[in-house]
């Protein structure tokens, strides 16, 4: 007998439990003699579907299969005659009911008109059978309890999701509509080659280095307390929920984590912003109607925005994972943000807590190449730079130089100093009320860095850009 190669050893079947679990024999049956009877057409349409072997019950159904998948890809015939000396070649032919089954299984089918309804079936038995080993799995893991509950639940919560995404198949398409796709990109850009192409930040100069936040990036943002990080993000949080008149922009849909300022405060902050009124005069003096009115109309427009708040503190990375797949799954995210790295507390609390944010920030990447869009994330710089009296470098990120590895985007805010102080203190004496701020774009893997100067408006908690600098209405 020929000796059976590695890659064709049947997998350890799964744990269904005491019953028996769904399958539907004549379904396989048919679909398997229309792939023998029509040479490939509905072998390509199980492959589309990312059919595999496992998806059948029967293990001859199994075995048949993989020979026939086998087969179209070292470019063969797909028939009776080359399936059987396959099995023969890989030492399952008698396992696999042998020719007199192949040839039993083609004189069962007369048209293969209905292997697209056989094929559902078959796919529909499969995830059932997914779900149930799944379900018992987890019941054994919960009794066992061997791990902590937050990582068993980020486990299961995953197995469960993996489910429900493989059941959704994916359409293979010819490489001319992916052609004309990016042919279609490239004229956009250069129609539009000044424009945002991800989401946009609400300063001109960070677009022209960035051009907007784009999917799958993790974007830090690091300052000393005090300068303004929380107002930054909710900059561009404002930025993504209002996109500019004519733009073509639909408003992102957003989804911010906020671990230490309650959703209440953080509500203020964006209606201040938004309306242009000082915070301040609103704690100290009685508002004017004007200001009531102007209050008035952010909050309705803010609304009808697609933000969600989580102001829950004493997270952990996974709590954060679980949420996001939750929403991302109900509708499409398109800007994820996080106030702030540190406070994401560890898996581990007895590790270091240099290797417990160093998982965090890998976690954070991970999430951003998951759900395919920009996360945000905000971190405090150590006291070296204030101590030696310097501008912040990209090391001075506290407690895990992970972080500057793991971003794509490490943006600095500080006070400027020398040449750039120069040029901004006379914008600061004629803007009452603000404050001279630099945002160092220390780190930007697909592009540029340089120092953007900005004013920052404490009353109003919101940068501006310069007036120089500020685009055209």
């Amino acid at each position: 007998m020929v000796e059976r190669s590695s890659r064709s050893r049947r997998p350890e079947q799964p744990d269904y439990g005491d019953r028996v679990p769904p399958h539907n024999l004549d379904a396989e049956r048919g679909l398997v003699a229309s792939i023998i009877i029509d040479g490939g057409d509905t072998l390509e349409r199980c492959l589309e579907q990312r059919v595999s072997p496992e998806f059948f019950f029967d293990p001859k159904h199994q075995d048949i299969f993989r020979a026939c998948v086998d087969l179209s890809q070292a470019g063969s015939g797909v028939d009776e005659i080359t399936i059987t000396e396959r099995l023969r070649r890989d030492g399952r032919l008698e396992s696999s009911g042998g020719a007199a089954y192949l040839n039993e299984l083609t004189g069962l089918v007369a048209s293969t008109a209905h292997a697209p309804h056989w094929l559902a079936i078959v796919r529909e038995k499969h995830f059932l059978r997914q779900l149930i080993s799944t379900a018992v799995s987890t019941v054994e893991k919960a009794h066992a309890h061997a791990e902590g509950i937050d990582r068993l639940l980020e486990d299961v919560e995953q197995a469960f999701f993996r489910i429900s995404e493989n059941r959704i198949s994916e359409d293979a398409v010819h490489i001319e509509r992916p052609i004309d796709d990016a042919m279609e990109l490239v004229a956009r850009i250069i129609r539009d080659r000044n424009s945002v192409q991800g989401v946009p930040t609400g300063f001109s100069d960070l677009d022209s280095l960035t051009f907007g936040f784009q999917p799958g990036q993790m974007v830090v943002v690091a300052a000393r307390p005090g300068m303004g990080k929380t107002s930054i993000a909710l900059n561009f949080i404002e930025a993504a929920l209002f996109p500019k008149p004519n733009s073509g922009r639909e408003p992102a849909h957003v989804l911010l984590f906020s671990l230490e300022m309650p959703a209440r405060d953080l509500a203020l902050r964006l209606l201040c912003s938004r309306a242009r009124v000082n915070m301040q005069k609103i704690r100290t003096a009685h508002p004017d109607e004007r200001m009531q009115m102007d209050l008035f109309e952010a909050a309705q427009e803010y609304k009808t925005r697609p933000l969600i708040i989580d102001d829950n503190g004493g997270q952990n990375i996974l709590e954060i994972r679980a949420k996001c797949r939750r929403v991302h799954s109900r509708r499409k995210l398109d800007l994820i943000v996080i106030d702030y790295i540190q406070l994401i507390n560890g898996l581990d609390s007895g590790l270091p807590r240099e290797q417990q944010i160093a998982e965090v920030s890998r976690s954070i990447k991970a999430m951003a190449k998951e759900f395919e869009v920009p996360v945000i994330a905000l971190a405090q710089l150590n006291r070296k730079s204030e101590d030696e009296a310097r501008l912040p470098r990209i090391s001075d990120l506290r407690e895990s130089g992970s972080i500057e590895q793991d971003a794509d985007i490490v943006m600095l805010i500080s006070k400027p100093t020398g040449s750039q102080k120069q040029a901004i203190e006379e914008e600061v004496e004629h803007s009452p009320g603000c404050w001279a701020r630099q945002l160092i774009v220390a780190k930007n893997r697909n592009g540029p860095t340089a120092d953007i100067n900005l004013l920052f408006n404490g009353g109003l908690t919101r940068f501006e850009a310069l007036a120089k600098e500020r685009p055209n209405p």
